[in-house]
């Protein structure tokens, strides 16, 4: 196993990501098996992975050619569920989860991955990696099985913050816009902003300013604006991006995920109903599967801190290694993208062009 930093000797081609072993419910056993799947998939990848040693040692040796591409850094604590943010930042130093931000504030590793406490990753992501110049707040971006052709749509905030101003969520219309075109390749990504209906009347003071701001904004920054969209349009072939401040977004993100367990569930039962129904689970089982897996919340596990000078993938809590290795896969696209940089480069020129259509100061 390689305990030195690997980053100076890494080729072009290679992807080094960085991981908390130790954050999530299931244990460093679960992040484990999701970078085995990974690997076995992606020959480009390799790994910095922070936690307990020996323990990750033994994890690691047990996973047919996972051990050559881990790079293990002991960290002795571990930030748990419970913890707060402010406790963590005060004597949070030693932890599996502040280390891992360190290898990509280090250049070490393009991306870092966790499933530990979302309020604590986010706190050391800002004050590790840094705001990117202009961005008031980050935003936590995920994406959500939709009917567009590209098969996702993005809805930020789904949990950075539970507040959120009209310049704030004009901010997360730009991150949203530049994610989907770096992440979802679309040249003109269609943006809208989450409310109780789609009539101008309609919302709280701050959506009404915010969806004015954002519709001036559209064209400086090369997006479409459809306006206020509803729930029903989140998976919708209507809207690439969905803006909502975090607590909507992260209780429709949870409302989603409960809904595809609850259709699975019920699934399995009527199935199981009757010998007639059996049969028929088995004349269909390659559409089920299929249909499993488009449903499935672990298959697009994995939330982007947007707005940091840094990429930080969030991975459920309860990741299996399935949804490790879905996260895991998340990272390794948005760093062969170089989708870090490029964000900062496409706000600060959506910054820029804004500023230069409303007459003021390009600089």
């Amino acid at each position: 196993m390689a305990d030195t930093a690997r980053a100076s000797d890494v080729s072009a081609s290679e992807i080094v990501l960085s991981i908390d072993a130790m954050g999530g419910d299931r244990g460093p056993s679960a992040i484990v098996d999701g970078m085995a799947k990974s690997a076995a998939k992606n020959p480009s990848l390799s790994f910095i992975v922070h936690g307990n040693k020996p323990e990750l040692e033994s994890l690691i040796a047990r996973k047919s050619g996972l051990a050559g591409r881990c790079d293990i850094r002991h960290a002795a604590d571990v930030v748990t569920m419970e913890d707060k943010p402010s406790q963590v930042m005060r004597s949070g130093k030693d932890t599996s989860m502040w280390s891992a931000i360190e290898s990509v504030r280090n250049r070490e590793a393009t991306v870092a991955i966790s499933c530990g406490n979302t309020g604590a990753l986010m706190a050391i992501s800002m004050v590790r990696l840094r705001k990117i110049e202009g961005v008031n707040r980050p935003a936590i971006a995920c994406l959500w099985p939709s009917r567009n052709p590209h098969g996702f749509n993005i809805m930020l905030d789904v949990g950075a913050d539970i507040r959120a101003d009209e310049t704030e969520l004009l901010h997360y219309a730009l991150m949203g816009a530049s994610y989907a075109r770096n992440g979802l390749g679309l040249r003109r990504p269609r943006v809208g902003l989450l409310n109780v209906g789609t009539e101008e009347f309609k919302g709280r003071a701050e959506l009404k300013l915010a969806s004015q701001n954002i519709a001036a904004a559209a064209n400086a920054a090369n997006f479409e604006y459809v306006g206020f969209v509803e729930g029903g349009d989140i998976p919708s072939d209507r809207v690439d991006v969905i803006v909502t401040d975090g607590f909507t977004g992260n209780v429709a993100l949870k409302t989603g995920e409960g809904t595809a367990g609850l259709i699975r569930d019920f699934l399995g039962e009527a199935f199981r109903y009757s010998i007639l129904s059996k049969l028929a689970a088995v004349l269909a089982y390659t559409s089920l599967q299929r249909l499993s897996r488009r449903i499935d919340p672990r298959r697009v596990n994995g939330g982007v801190f947007l707005g940091l000078n840094g990429t930080v993938v969030k991975s459920h809590g309860s990741s299996d290694g399935t949804g490790v290795s879905a996260a895991i896969k998340l990272a390794a696209e948005l760093s062969a993208a170089g989708f870090s940089d490029r964000l900062a480069a496409r706000i600060a020129a959506s910054e820029r062009a804004i500023a230069h259509a409303n007459g003021g100061s390009e600089e």
